[in-house]
């Protein structure tokens, strides 16, 4: 039972970076810009979240600068893709490069150290005990005592939603992904609305770097990341930018992940870090046969 259960607590903190980052993709998505800078925005949110906690000796901090590492390569991004119109491929990828440089840069330059920074004085996010439900047999281990960035991610799906399905913004984003030209001629333009999407989606990838460094673990390694931002590219695909869909297929990742974990006990390392990726292909796989079964259906 204690193996079951820490299982899918770890299914759930793998999970957690991915649907916080597909959440902001979801929003980039609606708004018809193909964001593959979720990754580079991750990581940076990632470094400077150990910056912050670490200077300052608080994990509040270390959230608030972990966001506005990830704001800054959304800034960037907004930059070169809606304002100098170059391709959103091109430039994602080039933010991905440039964040990994970057925090491996500032990694030497600040901490003085190469591969990974970990230090007592890094205060991490806090877990989160509930009272009555931590009480409730094998459930209270599950529901109670996770960190306090996953109780924000189930938030943030709620949230996400509503703001997408039942707002004016959202029919907004909606109309600058499908139709931006008729949403320019009511009035409202569809780069602003874009812009917003970008930021956002800047934010909650800010979230989902700081709980990587300060929430799963409590340190920095280079390219932290480690390819989450396009896992969660591929959440957001397979279902067409659906909240609670990205939920479970985040979950469904997230499982992946722990499992690699509780595999390395029979085999390498070098095959269980593959689980993940392996289940993202096989996704994508599924998910193009549906797509062409649909499309020959019409």
């Amino acid at each position: 039972m204690n193996i079951m259960i820490g299982l899918i607590n770890g299914m759930i903190a793998a999970a957690t970076p991915i649907l916080l980052a597909a959440l902001g993709g979801t929003l980039t998505y609606y708004a018809g810009i193909f964001n593959i800078a979720m990754e580079g925005m991750m990581l940076s949110g990632a470094f400077f979240a150990v910056l912050g906690s670490y200077f300052f000796h608080s994990w509040i901090v270390g959230i608030l600068f972990g966001v506005l590492g990830a704001i800054l390569i959304a800034l960037i991004f907004i930059f070169f893709s809606i304002f100098l119109k170059v391709d959103e491929f091109v430039t994602g990828v080039g933010l991905n490069l440039f964040a990994v440089g970057l925090t491996t840069y500032l990694l030497r330059q600040i901490f003085n150290v190469k591969g990974a920074f970990t230090d007592p004085g890094i205060v991490p996010i806090p877990k989160i005990q509930i009272p009555m439900i931590q009480n409730i047999p094998v459930l209270g281990k599950i529901l109670s005592g996770q960190n306090l960035i996953v109780y924000i991610a189930l938030i943030a799906v709620i949230f996400i939603t509503w703001l997408v399905f039942k707002t004016r913004f959202g029919l907004r984003l909606r109309a600058a992904g499908y139709n931006s030209t008729c949403l320019d001629t009511s009035g409202v333009s569809s780069n602003l609305i874009r812009f917003h999407s970008l930021m956002l989606c800047g934010i909650l990838c800010g979230f989902a770097g700081s709980f990587l460094s300060l929430g799963y673990v409590t340190l920095f390694t280079e390219n932290m990341s480690a390819g989450r931002g396009w896992i969660s590219l591929a959440a957001v695909i397979l279902v067409s930018g659906n909240p609670l869909g990205i939920a479970l297929v985040s979950l469904l990742f997230g499982f992946a992940d722990g499992l690699g974990l509780f595999l390395q006990q029979s085999l390498p390392s070098q095959f269980t870090s593959m689980v993940p990726y392996v289940a993202t292909l096989i996704a994508l796989f599924i998910y193009s046969i549906r797509k062409k079964k649909k499309e020959a259906l019409i």
